[in-house]
C-alpha cells in the first residue's frame, strides 16, 4: 500500500485527515496523558510529516488544547474525538490517532512507549518492545 492515499475523520466527520503512504512509524502510547485523554489503557498513535497530512476543518470544530508545556492535542469540539497530538520534542511531525483511520495502513505498530506508566489491568502479550520514557529521550 506504499503512496496510498489514506483519510481519516472524528466520529461525527467534521474533522478530517487526509496523508499519502508510508507512515514514519506506528506506537502504542501508554503515557498517564493519552490514558486520560482518550479513556483508555493506551493509544495507537501513528507518526506523519506535518506537512504531508491536510486537516479538513470547514467547521471551526477542531480545538487545540495544550496538555503539557512542548505538547498539544487536537479534537473535535463537537464529539469530543481525540484525533491529532503534536510536541516540540518530536518537530515537524503530526501524530494521527490510529482508530480514525476509514482504510488500513501496511505499517504494524512497531513498540509500546512510555511503558512505564502502563496501567495494571490490561496484560500485553505481544513481543514487541517496551519502551520506558526514559529510553525515548
Amino acid at each position: 500500500m506504499a503512496n496510498d492515499k489514506i483519510s481519516g475523520s472524528c466520529l461525527c466527520g467534521a474533522v478530517t485527515v487526509a496523508f499519502d503512504t508510508p507512515v514514519k512509524w506506528v506506537a502504542h502510547c501508554h503515557c498517564s496523558q493519552c490514558q486520560r485523554a482518550h479513556g483508555a489503557a493506551f493509544v495507537t498513535w501513528l507518526g506523519v510529516d506535518e506537512q504531508q497530512a491536510q486537516i479538513g476543518d470547514p467547521e471551526g470544530k477542531l480545538i487545540w488544547f495544550a496538555s503539557s508545556a512542548p505538547a498539544r492535542r487536537g479534537f473535535c469540539g463537537r464529539c469530543g474525538s481525540s484525533l491529532f497530538f503534536t510536541s516540540s520534542r518530536w518537530p515537524g511531525e503530526l501524530h494521527i490517532v490510529r482508530a480514525c483511520l476509514h482504510q488500513a495502513i501496511e505499517t504494524e505498530p512497531m513498540a509500546h512507549v512510555f511503558y512505564d506508566t502502563h496501567v495494571d489491568w490490561v496484560s500485553i502479550n505481544d513481543t514487541l518492545p517496551k519502551k520506558t520514557a526514559a529510553e525515548l529521550s
